[in-house]
């Protein structure tokens, strides 16, 4: 079973995958796979560069996300041509790994998507699993865990498609405004609803 794990900035998305993890299912994390085709070397970097120039790039040659972040979100036509670079990279990669993780014989394997709505990619998944939580509680938790100001916290958040938008097609949902236990006894209840894991777990 392929199981898209997904929610929104600061929703406590990263704690439901790390519990996965422990209870031993394989996760593909799109976030890290992003940085991966990016590195010095890779085809996606090389893109990047002959199109950006060398004013994205760090001295020791690595890429300036910093400033590349400040072209692309300025400007619209630079934004799709970064996305056409990098996603297709990403998908690769995934698909590389997933079918990796198959021939280990591995049962269920988690996509971890931050932007699984967002870019559309259902058709990655069989299962979308949303770890949600109130805009109120979001903002809480975004101010108080980057040390944002209010305004920038808002504006992070509604970059992003509401999390209340995302509930309409997930498969299921972990309301992750209490404590890490009441979010676990729930991921565990899923789980074994899904058959991912035995009853008597």
């Amino acid at each position: 079973m392929m199981i898209g794990l997904t929610g929104g900035i600061a929703s406590g998305k990263s704690s439901v995958a790390k519990m996965m993890e422990e209870l031993g299912l394989p996760i593909v994390d799109a976030d890290q796979v992003a940085r991966d085709v990016v590195e010095p070397g890779m085809p996606a970097y090389e893109a990047i560069v002959t199109h950006f120039g060398t004013g994205v790039v760090n001295d020791d040659g690595t890429l300036n996300r910093k400033a590349l972040g400040s072209i692309v979100f300025q400007q619209e036509e630079e934004r799709r041509v970064l996305n056409e670079i990098v996603h297709p990279a990403v998908r690769r990669q995934m698909q590389q790994q997933k079918e990796q993780l198959i021939r280990s014989r591995e049962k269920t394997i988690v996509f971890d998507i931050p932007l699984l709505y967002e870019s559309n990619l259902f058709y990655l998944v069989e299962k979308v699993l949303l770890v949600y939580v109130d805009e109120h509680t979001q903002l809480q938790r975004l101010m108080n865990r980057d040390q944002a100001g209010k305004d920038d916290a808002i504006h992070r958040i509604r970059s992003q498609r509401p999390l209340e938008s995302k509930r309409d097609r997930a498969d299921a949902i972990i309301d992750n405004s209490g404590t890490l236990d009441a979010t676990k006894r729930q991921l565990i209840d899923i789980l074994k609803r899904w058959k991912v894991i035995p009853e008597d777990q």
